[in-house]
């Protein structure tokens, strides 16, 4: 299995999620944050906000699934401009059901 964490522009939100929804892939953990990639923020004038709100999703899904999902993600929360966000793919070793204690894989 793989875990997925995609950081995105707030506004993509919405339709990154509604997408990754209808096509099964609807359990997620979706976290609010800030960080700044390469252009160090934005500059507006004198002021400089080198911390931009985001939206981090993470997924787990079986390995075939993968690169379907970075395919849904990428064509829902891309607008061509700088920000637009990044896909890290890890692998899972193993999951556990907390309730249960069963093991996943």
């Amino acid at each position: 299995m793989k875990v997925i964490r995609v950081i995105i522009m707030p506004e993509k939100e919405r339709q990154v999620v509604e997408v990754l929804d209808k096509n099964g892939y609807s359990s997620m953990t979706k976290m609010h944050i800030f960080g700044s990639g390469k252009q160090k923020g934005l500059q507006v004038g004198p002021i400089v906000y080198d911390e931009l709100p985001k939206i981090m999703l993470m997924l787990v899904v079986k390995d075939n699934d993968a690169s379907k999902v970075v395919e849904l993600i990428e064509n829902n929360a891309r607008t061509g401009n700088i920000g637009d966000g990044k896909i890290f793919i890890s692998e899972v070793d193993e999951a556990y059901t907390i309730r249960t204690g069963n093991k996943e894989l």
